[in-house]
């Protein structure tokens, strides 16, 4: 099977590559920009937008380019090649992929087209202390009153929620999970930022019978559509790790090449090497997992693409971990400053494996279905 990119998926990865390289050149240009709010270049936002990057995935008639996951995958690489802050994943594919899989007519041209133009950032208010992983809302109830609704409770962390234009909140009725837009300024609503260990930011979100407007279909149960979604994400987070994790290596065996002991390069010795060799196989077996899975998502195969997800978040989690600790140590004491930058890498790697679902919880589910396949009989 032929992986290869196409003139204009190349095109498009040379494009976000140069701007995103400009923007964040160096790990210094990164922690300058994370030093202050929203945590992430409003410009460099803008700039994503007019090359098209934050309409990609949504369809024409909405506002969007109408490319699929491959293209989305594209972008993901290239922000984890410099950990870029921007909120892709999180206001794209998360929060604008629910508003595409779940929104009215109405709801998609308003929120996807000010979306891709760069006016609005949305963010998806789900993770509750009670259902850390899971697709139910518990925490935050929705009650409705004649044709209004409203929302109590408290969702944390929402990454990226203190900035955004709009919340996506996912809220308990009667037992089902339903999804609602929540305006910033609405009465009740009280968000609190503060910075992830990762240089990101997320905010502890509390809404006091704050008015809501029903995403979609009033009251129905949308837990099918918000873990369709989310393993979309899932898989976009991977493609971003990805593109962290090569960068780690490149780092890592650039450094082997050039770090002097002894009077000759640290590659002389054959232990480093090796342990070099070992990062690059994680990171092929990471990649082959992750583009299997975003082939599988393309194929649009619901059940299909849940298992493919869960399993790439879970190779993901197991070479992140590796990479990101072996860059660090083969780097010696240097890997472990915070002007270096393996260390920036390896705090964003481990964030992405904690959001939505870690290595762990993703083991857990895949092992939840062993039961599900045939016995076959060993080889005589």
């Amino acid at each position: 099977m032929d992986f290869t990119l196409d003139s204009e998926q190349t095109a498009l990865r040379d494009a976000v590559r140069g701007l995103l390289g400009k923007a964040y050149g160096s790990s210094e240009d990164r922690r300058t920009v994370t030093k202050t709010d929203p945590g992430w270049d409003e410009k460099t936002w803008q700039r994503l937008a007019e090359m098209g990057a934050l309409g990609l995935p949504f369809a024409e008639e909405d506002g969007g380019f109408g490319a699929g996951p491959v293209e989305v995958s594209i972008v993901a690489e290239e922000i984890g090649r410099v950990i870029a802050p921007e909120p892709y994943v999180e206001a794209v594919v998360l929060a604008g992929g629910l508003v595409a899989a779940a929104g009215t007519a109405e709801q998609r041209a308003e929120i996807i087209g000010a979306l891709a133009e760069g006016t609005l950032v949305p963010a998806f208010a789900h993770t509750e202390a009670q259902g850390r992983y899971g697709q139910r809302a518990y925490a935050v109830t929705a009650t409705k009153d004649g044709d209004a609704w409203t929302l109590s409770g408290v969702k944390e962390p929402v990454l990226g929620g203190a900035r955004a234009d709009l919340l996506v909140v996912s809220a308990d009725v009667d037992g089902a999970t339903a999804l609602f837009l929540v305006q910033p300024d609405a009465s009740g609503l009280t968000r609190t930022s503060y910075t992830t260990f990762d240089g990101g930011r997320a905010a502890h979100a509390a809404f006091d019978s704050t008015p809501a407007t029903p995403l979609g279909e009033p009251g129905a149960d949308q837990s099918a559509v918000i873990a369709q979604v989310v393993a979309a994400a899932q898989i976009a987070y991977g493609h971003e790790s990805l593109g962290a994790m090569a960068f780690a290596l490149e780092t890592t065996t650039e450094y082997l090449k050039s770090r002097k002991q002894f009077g000759v390069p640290l590659m002389t010795f054959q232990a480093l090497t090796f342990r070099a060799a070992d990062m690059y196989v994680s990171l092929e077996l990471a990649r082959s997992t992750v583009t299997w899975a975003t082939l599988v998502l393309l194929d649009a195969d619901a059940d299909a693409t849940l298992e493919a997800a869960s399993r790439a978040k879970l190779q993901v989690s197991k070479a992140g971990r590796h990479i990101g600790q072996e860059a660090i140590q083969l780097h010696g004491g240097i890997g472990m400053t915070a002007e270096y930058s393996v260390g920036h890498y390896t705090s964003r790697l481990t964030a992405i494996d904690h959001a939505l679902g870690d290595g762990r919880y993703h083991l857990s589910a895949l092992s939840e279905t062993l039961d599900d396949h045939e016995v076959l009989e060993p080889l005589p």
